[in-house]
């Protein structure tokens, strides 16, 4: 996919006599704060994106493939992203930026592979903030906070106050998001030492079997065709923990750091998902839970009266929901700015404030989540559109990895992913039948991501793609990598 010919850059006016060169002004004026997140910040950001995740959504896979559908494709999308965040683990050793996905996509596959999944990661960091404000309001509203009736001012507060935090600067926000991810994940603890002692194996198929069903069973009650149609409910586990390369630039040591805190985190949310899907499932059994909101509480609520530990989690809950809420509010800022730095987008949306914050790339994301919410109120539509544009960027980011290990494996590599590339082939194949799944889910969502896709490679090909800006970090990267190819054409 890589482009036969390099893409034009828009022309920097000279500098005056004495002034910094214009590719160093362009650059210092879209600087991020270095050297803000070590080790403990970052393992607590990947499991920030993911955490509301175990609170609720997943149940609905129970609906689509019952216990043993859902099991299957949990397992089956916790062994993708283990193998994805293993290849991106390398990929941000090769190139510490805060372009992520797209940086490793445009290295590897050129300025149409780079946009591409960038795109797609920016449809999923923008969207599912939309979507995570719209259950804060519900779970506000449904707790009696406030003594709120309707839930606008919720998504308002929800935008102001934790973009404002952002804006104080990534130090603080990490350190915010670690202490509400640090209480969500102690409350899934409750949780399951809770459910645990009322645990029972019969209660985890007693769904029906659809006799219709193709390879239909107790454990299969929806047949084989369950199990796939289960899978963007099994990626609610581990869905945004892709976002940690995109703090490189804000990172001590990213070649070193990135890869520990991403194994890490991947293993906490591995841990979390099985006990939370078997304790919740076993204590009030699947077909209780399997389309309710807050499938944790009623799990420990067996005969619908509130217990100690029913209202700790559903409290916690609000807590999952922000820290996820918080955390990808910083993935897609950093994923605009690294787009807007580079030209793909418009470069206004890059700038950063003395704090070093892209302010621009908070504000402007920010606002459209806000209208969206208030506007439509269809938090499950928004986040099945969010998780299509992530299985898109899933498959390209492994690609990337794949295409890279073969066509330029002398490439150093502070970090290598265990298993090289049966390990990324292993997680594109599972991303592409996990976007293909999002169509049995739902139909619609998908035509609004190809429509918004659609707009976007129009603004691309017929405009930002003739005014890149080399001096980007990932630019030039791929630049490096075009003239030492041509140095041994040659």
């Amino acid at each position: 996919m890589a482009d036969s010919t390099e893409p034009r850059t828009a022309p920097i006016s000279p500098p005056p006599a004495g002034s910094a060169a214009p590719e160093d002004a362009y650059l210092e004026k879209r600087a991020l704060r270095r050297g803000s997140a070590g080790p403990l910040l970052l393992t607590g950001l990947g499991v920030a994106y993911v955490v509301s995740g175990d609170f609720s959504g997943w149940n609905n896979g129970l609906a689509q493939g019952g216990f043993g559908g859902l099991a299957v494709a949990a397992v089956l999308m916790g062994l993708m992203y283990t193998c994805l965040v293993f290849a991106l683990a390398e990929l941000a050793s090769v190139l510490p930026t805060a372009g992520g996905g797209y940086g490793f996509a445009r290295r590897a596959l050129g300025t149409w592979g780079g946009f591409l999944t960038g795109t797609a990661i920016l449809i999923e960091y923008v969207l599912a903030p939309a979507a995570i404000s719209i259950f804060i309001g519900d779970y506000v509203e449904s707790l009696g906070l406030f003594g709120l009736t309707s839930s606008w001012p919720v998504y308002l507060a929800c935008f102001v106050i934790f973009i404002g935090i952002h804006l104080w600067g990534v130090g603080e926000a990490l350190r915010f998001s670690l202490v509400v991810t640090a209480i969500a994940v102690a409350a899934l603890v409750v949780f399951a030492l809770a459910a645990a002692t009322d645990f029972h194996v019969s209660a985890l198929n007693d769904i029906p079997a659809d006799k219709h069903a193709f390879g239909a069973s107790s454990w299969l009650p929806f047949g084989l065709l369950g199990i796939w149609a289960a899978f963007p409910f099994g990626m609610w586990f581990f869905l945004g923990i892709e976002g940690v390369p995109l703090a490189a630039e804000e990172t001590k040591d990213p070649a070193r750091t990135l890869p520990k805190a991403m194994a890490a985190a991947i293993g906490v949310l591995l841990l979390l998902a099985l006990v939370t899907f078997l304790t919740a499932t076993g204590a009030r059994g699947a077909a209780a839970i399997r389309s309710v909101g807050d499938p944790l509480v009623q799990a420990l609520q067996p005969h619908g009266e509130p217990t100690v530990a029913s209202r700790v989690v559903n409290y916690a809950g609000l807590a999952g929901l922000i820290a996820s809420f918080f955390s990808l509010i910083y993935a897609g800022s950093r994923q605009l700015f690294a787009l807007s730095r580079a030209g793909y987008l418009p470069r206004f949306l890059s700038l950063t404030s003395r704090r070093k914050a892209p302010y621009l790339g908070l504000l402007v994301p920010g606002a459209l989540g806000f209208a969206l919410a208030a506007a439509t109120g269809d938090g499950a539509r928004m986040l099945n559109v969010a998780v299509f544009g992530a299985t898109i960027s899933y498959a390209l980011m492994a690609l990337s990895h794949i295409v890279l290990r073969r066509r330029e494996p002398e490439l150093p590599r502070p970090y290598r992913t265990p298993g090289g590339v049966l390990t990324s082939s292993v997680a594109f194949v599972l991303a592409c039948s996990a976007l293909v799944a999002t169509f049995l889910v739902d139909k619609e969502a998908a035509v609004i991501a190809l429509v918004v896709y659609a707009v976007a490679l129009a603004y691309f090909a017929l405009y930002s793609r003739h005014r890149l800006v080399a001096a980007a970090p990932e630019e030039e990267f791929a630049a490096l990598a075009a003239a030492e190819a041509e140095l041994e054409r040659d």
